[in-house]
């Protein structure tokens, strides 16, 4: 088969979504692999003749080593309610909103968080002492994400 044929197909099996293509011509086979979850590179095989590569051979599985149960804290977890960038204070000279140790109220102003230039005030939806703040000012945040544990 061309080489320039060859380099074609190759690049058609990393740019498309296919895992694998097989082309015959006469006597020659062509076939080429994309691994997903394997290395980041494809594997090509080559050969003349149906028969001239060895078949694939699967590879057995890694026994499973479960981690560790994560510890539950103990207290309400403050969850963020929008995708934005977490803010602890109202402008950058300011003191924060709340810091570990500190008591709040429900209904009491936590931190900022801006999403799509709009400043959105977190409010505290728990009584008790701040226990732990799990987020950096100026650090994005996902919908759902701890951001402090109340206590």
């Amino acid at each position: 088969m061309d080489l320039r044929k060859l380099k074609k197909l190759i690049d058609l099996v990393q740019e498309s979504g296919i895992s694998e293509l097989e082309v015959t011509e006469g006597e020659e086979k062509v076939r080429i692999v994309k691994h997903v979850h394997g290395p980041a590179n494809p594997t090509y095989m080559v050969g003349s003749h149906p028969h001239s590569y060895p078949a694939p051979v699967a590879a057995s599985p890694a026994p499973a080593v479960l981690p560790a149960a994560p510890e539950v804290p103990e207290g309400h977890i403050v969850k963020a309610p929008m995708v934005g960038t977490y803010y602890r204070a109202g402008s950058p000279g300011a003191p924060p909103f709340a810091e570990v140790g500190q008591s709040v109220k429900e209904g009491e102003a936590l931190c900022i968080i801006e999403a799509m230039k709009l400043m959105n005030e977190i409010e505290s939806d728990a009584t008790g002492i701040i226990k732990a703040i799990y987020v950096e000012n100026g650090q994005p945040v996902e919908y759902g994400q701890p951001l402090f544990l109340i206590g």
